[in-house]
């Protein structure tokens, strides 16, 4: 294909994507089905790959990162992100509705929102171009998070129109969806599970790799106007219509009310669907709709006076414990849970809740037979808050010492709180630990889930994670609801996980205090699977981002016989044991940040971002004072100018090339 027809197809593409990303994440109206949207987006890639020059900066292509962020920069919020006045009664209301009709002088006109229960941050347009995102911070100060913002579908790239500058306010939220399907993958992985929604969007948004923060799924609502040029609206609820016609994502419903009978009266409604909702809200906000209004009443130094949050108090259940089941985890961890007469909680019936350990039973003295209060954190997770009483003849419960699955001896080791069963050939360890090993975190084989797994190991093919890999499709397409294409599509990515990076095999293998951070250490500094298994423990331990503990975990996992057969057989099947990326011996742009602009001819920019890295740097989405080196291309644009305005050094490609050798 020429340049010239290319360029064409290309425009054309981002359009059609653009509009069918508002279409369903914005109105939730599709127009077309998911695998048509995903054959429109190959094609664009395939032609950005093609043609580097291409790709934009508002291309639904450059949704994920391609590097991992080293630090956040500040940024300072030209419009403070206050926060709210809480009320937890009406008569509250109606005290901040006395005080506003006090300086307005009239019956006042109120918007009425769901208080989403997320993190808030602030999304700029420029020229109708997402260029820039930050979390509130202390309201003066945040975390520039730009790339991760990327990361959620619902965040429009670019504006419908053109609009010089917009700086809004909005929510980032995990729904209550993709917050269980977090949890129940922690909980196979037996890695601490996240306490609720918002605490698990707060740490998707921090993390350092964007690619992360996009496996997590999340959200926003935009609620406000931080500042604006070339857009104008009289009230909030217009505001609010007007940003939705933009193609941001605005709060599900709200609704101007007269007078604070009407607000009240909306804040109940709003109350009484909360357990229905696809996310958590934790209240309902009322605001002077009319903007011309709010710089009457002003702002105290901590929130704006036009303006209250109404906090829908937690809903609990008393219920009785009618047993308690131990489940075992792929570290061997037992773990107890629970089961009590079935309670409606946040819309949805639940009879379980995990109680953790013996020191947590111990703690609130928990028994079968008591009668308990439950609620849901997050309105998600069943939780015991308190025991009411205890059941007749009901007696302290402990945690058995033998593993429900194998019968084998369990142990409480002295650092940990938990009993741990340590028959490697536990069955329910080997299904945790294949399903660990499949993950997309580790070895990324798809098709390979809890349902497959478990077949698998029931019927003898697989007890290790070597085994998978002798596995052909006849074997796999006899099980339940696995076909002929299903089972080669798993042979196929079985096939494709050979050929994977180092640290994501280290990470797969399961070992205790390792994650994917520490696996990535590992990696980068032996470079090689038998270097790591010669290391020693104070040859690990003395790796930037270790402990004694984990490099103790490590080196007595790499010691084990077990351990030395399995990686026998992973080479023998074709496995990668080396490194393929990670960090360089040469440093020289270390402590250095740089941010690049414009096109690159020799160069994709995740290509030079991962070499900028590899030599110890690091890159920024955003030009500041602290930048020491901006790599301009052709087309380079504002952050060329801001650069040349802070006195920050402009390279060319060309001396880019010199610095690199």
């Amino acid at each position: 294909m020429e340049l010239s027809l290319a360029s064409a197809r290309a425009e054309e593409l981002r359009k059609l994507l653009q509009y069918h990303s508002i279409r369903y994440y914005v109105y939730d109206s599709p127009e077309i089905e998911d695998d048509e949207y995903d054959r429109l987006l190959r094609e664009l890639s395939s032609i950005e790959k093609e043609f580097p020059q291409l790709q934009t900066a508002d291309s639904p292509t450059a949704r994920v990162g391609g590097f991992a962020l080293n630090t956040f920069d500040p940024v300072t919020h030209t419009v403070p992100m206050e926060s709210l006045q809480d009320a937890f009664s009406f008569d509250e209301l109606v005290d901040f509705d006395r005080r506003v009709r006090e300086v307005i002088g009239e019956i006042p006109c109120y918007s009425v929102e769901p208080k989403i229960d997320g993190l808030s941050v602030s999304l700029e347009y420029e020229n109708g171009v997402f260029v820039r995102g930050s979390t509130r911070g202390d309201g003066v100060t945040g975390e520039e998070v730009t790339a991760n913002l990327r990361t959620v579908q619902s965040i429009p790239l670019r504006l419908s129109e053109n609009i010089p500058f917009l700086e809004v306010r909005g929510e980032v939220y995990m729904p209550r969806k993709s917050f269980a399907d977090l949890v129940e993958q922690q909980e196979l992985n037996g890695e601490k599970t996240a306490k609720n929604p918002r605490n698990a969007a707060a740490g998707s948004l921090r993390q350092k790799n964007p690619v992360v923060t996009a496996q997590r799924k999340l959200d926003i609502f935009v609620f406000n106007i931080q500042q604006s040029e070339g857009l104008q609206f009289d009230s909030h609820v217009e505001s609010l219509d007007g940003l939705k016609k933009l193609g941001l994502k605005t709060l599900p419903f709200y609704k101007r009310c007269k007078g604070i009978e009407e607000a009240i009266d909306e804040v109940k409604r709003i109350g009484d669907v909360r357990s229905l909702l696809p996310f958590d809200i934790d209240g309902a906000v009322i605001k002077l709709d009319l903007l011309s209004d709010r710089p009457k009443l002003k702002s105290t130094s901590k929130f704006p006076k036009w303006a209250i949050a109404f906090k829908y108090p937690p809903e609990r259940r008393e219920t009785v414990i009618r047993d308690i089941e131990i489940t075992v985890g792929r570290t061997g961890v037992l773990t107890p849970t629970a089961v009590f007469d079935p309670v409606l909680l946040a819309g949805t019936t639940v009879s379980r809740a995990i109680i953790h350990n013996q020191d947590y039973i111990d703690e609130k003295d928990i028994r079968i037979g008591d009668r308990v209060v439950v609620d849901k954190a997050g309105d998600i997770i069943p939780e015991i808050i308190s025991v009411v009483s205890h059941g007749e003849n009901s007696v302290p419960f402990k945690i058995p010492e033998v593993c429900p699955s194998c019968g084998a001896r369990a142990f409480r080791l002295s650092d940990e709180v938990a009993l741990r069963c340590q028959n490697t050939a536990c069955s329910a360890q080997i299904l945790r630990r294949i399903v660990h090993f499949a993950s997309r975190d580790a070895m990324d084989i798809e098709g390979l889930g809890p349902a497959v797994a478990e077949q698998l190991i029931s019927s003898g093919l697989v007890s290790s994670p070597a085994d998978l890999y002798d596995l052909n499709v006849d074997q796999i397409a006899a099980f339940d609801r696995m076909g002929e294409k299903s089972a080669q599509n798993l042979i196929d990515a079985l096939e494709n996980s050979k050929s994977n990076d180092l640290y994501r095999l280290i990470f797969g293998f399961g070992i205790r205090h390792i994650g994917q951070k520490a696996a990535k250490l590992l990696s980068d500094r032996f470079a090689d699977l038998d270097a790591i298994v010669g290391a020693s423990k104070e040859e690990i331990a003395s790796i930037d981002g270790f402990g004694e503990i984990m490099a103790e975990s490590a080196c007595d996992f790499f010691k084990l016989e077990e351990t030395a057969v399995q990686i026998s057989r992973l080479k023998e099947k074709g496995l990668n044991t080396v490194r393929i990326s990670g960090e360089s011996n040469d440093l020289r742009f270390s402590g250095k940040t740089f941010v690049l602009t414009g096109t690159l001819s020799g160069f994709t920019r995740d290509e030079a971002s991962e070499l900028i890295e590899r030599f110890g740097g690091k890159t920024s989405s955003s030009v500041s004072k602290k930048t020491d080196y901006v790599l301009a291309g052709e087309a380079a644009g504002s952050k060329l100018t801001k650069a040349q305005s802070l006195g920050v050094t402009v390279i060319s490609e060309e001396e880019f090339n010199r610095m690199c050798n």
